[in-house]
């Protein structure tokens, strides 16, 4: 258990210091709402704060119990993952990269919440006047740490020889089949 344990602990710490880092670089040399286009038409690095959760959720929502929320929610998800982590670990090993790679970006967003009430956001990716909402180092750990998870499920699920969740397709009308084949409706 040291090792596997070593292994989330050291992945957690990597994405925290890397998101964490390129966020001081942002906020002592940027002023807020700053932008610096990179790739023109299609990336800038633009200083912006999100209180509300993904995409600006609640974002427009006043008073403290907003706040108090996001950070009950994020230390309700660290736990979740870590328990998650303890029993899926092993099952295929990419729930072991995909899970500390969660962790840590969920870790870092509430880290700023906790020292600014705010996530700091600052890589902006668009075309033309089309933008997606800005994200950050921790937001894009979690969206791979997301994809790694779903890809194990399948794989893990596909070395058994069942369909998995994300991989069924067929949904309800499955479920129908089932039944009239049993006779019962």
């Amino acid at each position: 258990m040291a090792r596997p344990l070593a292994r989330f602990l050291a992945i957690v710490a990597v994405v925290v210091a890397l998101d964490q880092l390129s966020k001081l670089l942002i906020v002592n040399s940027f002023a807020l709402y700053e932008s610096r286009e990179l790739i023109p038409g299609f990336f800038s690095l633009t200083y912006l704060t999100n209180k509300g959760a993904a995409f600006g959720f609640l974002a427009s929502q006043t008073g403290a119990w907003r706040h108090s929320l996001f950070l009950g929610l994020g230390a309700v998800a660290l736990v979740v993952i870590v328990v998650a982590w303890l029993r899926l670990r092993q099952a295929h090993p990419w729930y072991a990269i995909s899970l500390p790679l969660i962790a840590g970006g969920a870790l870092g967003n509430l880290i700023d919440r906790v020292r600014l009430g705010a996530v700091v956001d600052f890589l902006d990716v668009y075309v033309g006047t089309h933008h997606w909402p800005a994200f950050n180092v921790a937001d894009s750990a979690i969206c791979v740490g997301v994809a790694v998870f779903f890809l194990a499920n399948i794989l893990e699920d596909a070395g058994h020889g069942r369909p998995s969740v994300a991989a069924t397709t067929d949904g309800a009308g499955a479920i129908h089949e089932k039944i009239k084949s049993t006779g019962k409706t």
